[in-house]
């Protein structure tokens, strides 16, 4: 685990649970799957119009609400159908939740339900795409490119080249906040953050500057403007035709139709930045060989990967234009958030960020000083992603039979587990709503189990950039705070607004004072 933390996250114990439940239901049958409780809708046909707007208490906008809803009503396992045959299983118990996600049926890959319509957009264009990608892929297809497109992102060396670049773009970042104001309107933060995100993944990944904060790139029409724009768009229409009928595998439904054309945009993108990168690739290799010049970008690497082909890296330039902008970006709202409201959490984190930063307009921020002296930060980082994950949990397909919750669940149900809810319970964390980056400190009493706070996924499906995400949210907490004092203009509390990735409801309102 990237954090260094002193939680106890027993493994044995969790192990020790499953195996006594196991035991028990050895004795005990498992009861049938039909007699898990959760809403089934009138006359069996299903549960969806509770989540058309203006007609259904339920929102695809606040999963966690239907989540808290159903935990309340039904227990810690709920099973909802959707429509006539298609069941989905909620998952509360972190016991169950390992059960599934530990399971490593011999050769078979871990399997989700998602990004279905993504995935017909790419199936449709095979002169672009040679699989779904990494978000909509299953089976043998997605363990392919996974297995190659991982190496350049996942080793801890790997991600520890890119941090004077993300440390010197940040910096640039920083600098160009201005003190608020008292008699002007406090602006929104959230998208001074995305376009900070954006610029950081294109550098990274494509070795190229948008210039996202230039005058020219703030405009509506301009590549970064449109391609934020695009992102949202997207991931804002994948939970409206993942589930019901899925009438756009007919026709062109308007969700459908909103998530073709930007993905059109981003496809265009993404073929651009590889085209690019191509047409200098033969001279950026000998540029290295004679010690000139040396490529920092993923791109790079993919391009000189021979188990990879070419539509294999344009579909993973996509994902990371989709992928790998608002979900760090909509973290550190939240973090920010939680910051705003807790002077003394903010103040450790100042106290912190001055030791690594004598003056942060001289000094970098290290690898080993990240490594070794944020202790603080990463608690702060780690205890937003347990308020306020990027999802409300992590799906799955079962590959066999399970016995969950003492009900035998069969065979292809798609799982869901509800880590949201779940990490606000009493239950297993004191003091749940408060925000505490202490307990995730050294020396902490908190005893957590490893399979509530999972806000990159887990296992082989865990976000392929996980490392990269953190380092980045890293640096910025640390230099934001440095320069700054930050408190809250906007209303209290700030609600959760689902659009696949859980988002902030309302403006990212800071005001900001510059420290001495």
């Amino acid at each position: 685990m990237m954090f260094h933390s002193a939680v106890k996250l027993n493994h044995q114990s969790v192990v020790s649970n499953i195996i006594r439940k196991c035991s028990t239901n050895n004795v005990v049958s498992p009861k049938p799957f039909d007699e898990m409780p959760g809403p089934r809708g009138p006359l069996g046909l299903g549960n969806l119009y509770q989540y058309i707007p203006g007609i259904g208490k339920y929102s695809f906008e606040a999963l966690h609400e239907s989540g808290r809803d159903k935990l309340e009503k039904y227990g810690p396992i709920v099973r909802e159908t959707m429509v006539p045959g298609q069941n989905l299983v909620w998952l509360y118990d972190p016991d169950d939740i390992a059960t599934v996600l530990n399971d490593k049926t011999p050769g078979i890959y871990p399997a989700r339900r998602s990004h279905l319509a993504l995935a017909k957009y790419r199936r449709d264009r095979p002169n672009v795409y040679r699989t779904a990608g990494l978000l909509a892929s299953n089976g043998i297809e997605w363990w392919k490119i996974r297995s190659e497109l991982q190496k350049g992102l996942s080793s801890p060396q790997s991600v520890r080249n890119f941090l004077p670049l993300t440390d010197q773009v940040t910096s640039e970042f920083v600098a160009n906040i201005k003190p608020s104001d008292k008699r002007e309107r406090v602006p929104d933060f959230m998208p001074a953050i995305s376009r900070l995100n954006l610029e950081l993944t294109c550098l990274m990944a494509f070795d190229v500057r948008l210039d996202s904060f230039s005058t020219e790139q703030m405009q509506p029409t301009s590549l970064s403007s449109r391609l934020m724009d695009a992102a949202e768009v997207t991931n804002q229409n994948i939970l409206p035709t993942d589930q019901g009928f899925q009438l756009w595998r007919l026709f062109e439904t308007p969700s459908y139709r909103q998530i073709r054309k930007s993905q059109e945009f981003m496809e265009k993108t993404a073929v651009e930045l590889v085209s690019q990168k191509l047409l200098y690739f033969d001279e950026d290799r000998q540029k290295m060989a004679s010690g000139q010049h040396r490529s920092r970008s993923l791109l790079e690497e993919y391009l000189r990967n021979p188990n990879l082909e070419l539509n294999d890296i344009i579909g993973m330039a996509a994902d990371l234009l989709l992928a790998g902008v608002h979900t760090t970006s909509y973290t550190l709202a939240f973090a920010l958030y939680h910051l705003c409201l807790n002077h003394d959490a903010q103040q450790k984190l100042f106290e912190e960020a001055k030791r690594i930063l004598p003056d942060p307009w001289k000094n970098n921020i290290e690898a080993a000083a990240l490594n070794s002296e944020a202790s603080y930060c990463r608690a702060v980082l780690k205890e937003a992603l347990r308020l306020n994950p990027i999802s409300v949990g992590v799906g799955r397909i079962l590959n066999k039979d399970a016995i969950l919750g003492g009900f035998h669940v069969p065979k292809g149900t798609v799982v869901v587990t509800q880590n949201l809810i779940s990490c606000r319970q009493e239950q297993y964390f004191k003091n749940a709503s408060m925000f505490l980056p202490e307990r995730w400190m050294r020396g902490s009493k908190e005893s957590v189990h490893p399979y509530l706070v999972l806000p990159f996924g887990h296992g082989m499906r865990a976000c392929i950039a996980r490392r990269m995400a953190e380092q980045n949210m890293l640096v910025l907490l640390l230099r934001l705070i440095r320069s700054f004092e930050i408190e809250w203009a906007g209303s209290v509390p700030m609600d959760i607004q689902t659009k696949l990735i859980n988002q902030p409801d309302q403006p990212i309102a800071i005001v900001f004072r510059a420290r001495s």
